[in-house]
């Protein structure tokens, strides 16, 4: 079995980073530990480390020292060539991947890039490296001014090439192919290659395709005077202003980068003006030339107006910026969130994952790493799409990762709000939503709420709950959305970002209710600690439940587990384990144990157990020798609020877990509390979750 696979391409600019970032995505969702490895890299100034690897390293969170990474740089391949020492860089090649191979499940091995002085010796070296390595590999080159013909041709002959040096091939991609011809070269590549080869074609994608503000500002080496944290602006188009304000608002086009000189106020502040004005498009960015920044008078007018357009300065003059800025060839760097989404995004559209994967992975991995477990989890969203609502949608974070869902396809979204402020906040964010997967609702307008307001009254109305206050009601966003759900106009809700849980969770208690085989809600947190994923319950709802809620807990979490691929193995936790301890705590954990274990035989359970005894083979084995799940436990029920939520936070903090929850058990249909200190991630992995409970729910 190959524990890697190799990429390789037969030209520079043939866009292999979405390959690679695709692939370390696909492989961390299935392997535990992945490895990444350059055989040759560019040459670089002391203290200065390689774009790439570094934004592998950096977004996948790889555990590997840069040096461990690449074997030899350009300069000592050319050096070794000339001297007719060729063997020595493969010697030094496979030196330093086996010096990883051991610590890793499988390495994604990048081939060279073919850029600068040595790219014509390089072809040769990438396929001895990939048949020295034994490893598989993927071709992937660029359609970009090339025939279908030459496109075909190109890679068939780089197919060839590694095939008769005994090389086996996996796959080939045709990449930036212009999405009208994506089924000639798919035809195209099918007709010339083997049937056991498996074929991508990636279509041209302008948020790959063209440099972000960064990239320019880098390149022309400019200084940033407004607008730092947006950078990471994409720019689809950039025009010179040079002419008179009027005659140039008609040149603006959407992300456009404006180049003008520095001395040319009326041209910045039009631009700047034009971008608040939802007559205009939005501006990328603006280029101030000839090293000439505008007077204070105009400075102090530009920071009232907006700082979400970055503003650089420049010393070159204006010529020469444009011809420059036309000339940059986009990279993809570990702060632009946008591209390497994009990416990840692109490559499970348009490459046939799930072959792949199945050629690559042929080991079943031993037990499932956060970061299988997250990947896992998207998949299963993306599959059966889910509607779900946020009713604090004009929260920053709420919309960013109601951006990030919808770019990753895996919900749709309803905010709610109203629909002007949301806009304009999402614009303030430089947040682009897709408005055919978000909907924006205002609850009082909304053409619903009377009849949800009725729904309410009929609902409660033995609560004393008239016709008014259900009115009254229907106008706080909680209780709308918890609405939405139960009328099946949203499949789940998560909510929490700026308000309580006790705010989330009574419209869920009033409307929506509990499941009929349970008498309580209760939640349970997932823990992705660094090597494994469990489950904590409840650390959220029920302050001091009794031995029977606690045992319903158990085996509500054990489902859960069940549901989001994690073996139950329950540790019910308490201070004393197996008969050792005595006490009303304790007693209550033991008759806990004993109704799940008469409700729910089958379910490994062991209680009361104390966490050291869970987690620790050794201390489990001593204290518990004939125990199924000491040292083993997934899931851990904590026996009241008070000990449940501090452990979770504890824990959380001091080894830098990922606590995704609290995730509700026992509701009719889904709707999740977040906590008020919800990170963007935090909120994108809790819908993700909802969406896939109400899967559960409709499939059951």
């Amino acid at each position: 079995m190959s524990k890697a696979i190799y990429i390789a391409t037969t030209e520079s600019n043939s866009g292999k980073s979405i390959l690679s970032i695709g692939l370390m995505n696909m492989l961390l969702g299935k392997a535990a530990k992945v490895g990444y490895f350059r055989p040759i890299i560019d040459d670089y100034p002391d203290g200065e480390m390689d774009n790439h690897i570094y934004t592998i390293l950096n977004y996948f969170d790889i555990k590997m020292e840069y040096p461990e990474t690449f074997a030899v740089t350009r300069s000592e391949v050319i050096q070794k060539h000339n001297q007719d020492k060729n063997d020595e860089v493969l010697d030094k090649i496979i030196e330093k991947y086996k010096a990883i191979e051991s610590k890793f499940d499988f390495i994604l091995v990048e081939g060279t890039d073919f850029s600068g002085e040595g790219s014509i010796i390089e072809w040769d070296i990438n396929v001895l490296t990939a048949k020295n390595l034994g490893i598989p590999t993927v071709i992937i080159n660029t359609g970009v001014g090339k025939t279908l013909e030459e496109l075909v041709d190109n890679l068939y002959l780089a197919y060839d090439s590694f095939i008769e040096k005994g090389v086996e091939v996996l796959m080939v991609i045709a990449n930036m192919v212009q999405p009208e011809n994506i089924d000639l070269v798919n035809q195209g590549l099918v007709k010339a290659l083997k049937r056991n080869v498996l074929v991508g074609v990636i279509p041209l994608n302008p948020v790959l395709g063209n440099p972000s503000v960064k990239e320019i500002v880098k390149e022309l080496e400019g200084k940033v005077l407004f607008g730092e944290q947006y950078l990471n602006n994409q720019v689809s188009n950039f025009s010179v202003g040079a002419m008179q304000l009027r005659n140039y608002l008609t040149h603006f086009k959407e992300n456009g980068l404006i180049i003008t000189p520095g001395d040319r106020s009326d041209i910045v502040l039009g631009a700047l003006q034009a971008n608040l004005s939802s007559n205009y498009p939005t501006a990328s960015g603006i280029i101030l030339t000839g090293g000439l920044i505008p007077e204070e008078p105009v400075i102090r007018l530009i920071e009232g107006l907006s700082d979400v357009v970055p503003i650089i300065s420049v010393s070159e003059g204006t010529f020469a910026v444009a011809n420059r800025t036309g000339a940059i060839r986009p990279k993809i760097y570990a702060e632009n969130k946008q591209k390497i989404e994009t990416s990840i995004n692109d490559f499970t559209k348009y490459v046939p994952v799930n072959e792949l994967a199945a050629r690559l992975i042929t080991s079943q991995a031993n037990g499932i790493t956060p970061r299988m477990f997250q990947y896992n989890l998207l998949k299963r969203a993306q599959k059966n799409i889910k509607h779900i609502v946020l009713p604090e949608g004009t929260d920053d974070r709420v919309l960013i990762a109601a951006h990030d869902l919808t770019n990753a396809n895996a919900v749709k979204i309803t905010l709610l709000g109203k629909k002007e402020q949301i806009e304009e906040r999402a614009k303030q964010l430089d947040i682009r939503l897709d408005f055919s997967k978000i909907s924006i609702i205002d609850p009082i307008h909304s053409e619903y709420f009377d009849d949800y307001a009725v729904t309410l009254f009929e609902l409660r109305k033995n609560k004393n709950v008239d016709l008014s206050m259900a009115r009254d009601l229907m106008a706080d966003i909680s209780y709308f959305g918890t609405m939405m759900v139960y009328k099946g106009h949203a499949d789940g809700m998560v909510s929490g970002a700026i308000h309580t849980t006790q705010h989330t969770i009574r419209p869920a208690l009033q409307i929506i209710k509990t499941q009929t085989s349970v008498s309580i809600v209760s939640s349970v947190f997932f823990m992705c600690l660094e090597d494994r994923v469990t489950v904590y319950g409840d650390c959220a709802i029920n302050p001091n439940p009794t031995a029977i809620q606690l045992a319903e807990i158990a085996i509500t979490s054990a489902k859960t587990s069940i549901a989001f691929g994690i073996e139950p193995k329950i540790a019910m936790l308490s201070y004393s384990s197996g008969t050792s301890g005595v006490g009303e705590d304790v007693e209550k954990v033991r008759e806990a144990t004993a109704i799940v274990k008469d409700r729910a035989p089958k379910i490994k359970i062991e209680g009361p157990i104390q966490y050291d005894a869970a987690v620790d083979k050794k201390v489990g084995k001593s204290k518990m020798p004939e125990s199924d799940v000491a040292g083993e436990a997934t899931v851990f029920i904590f026996p009241d609020l008070n000990t449940g939520n501090n452990t979770y936070k504890a824990v959380q903090r001091e080894t830098g877990a990922l606590a995704i929850g609290p995730i509700l058990q026992g509701l009719n249909k889904p709707v999740n509390d977040l906590s008020r200190g919800s990170t963007t991630r935090d909120i994108f992995n809790t819908v993700i979750i909802t969406a896939i409970q109400a899967q559960a729910m409709e499939e059951s």
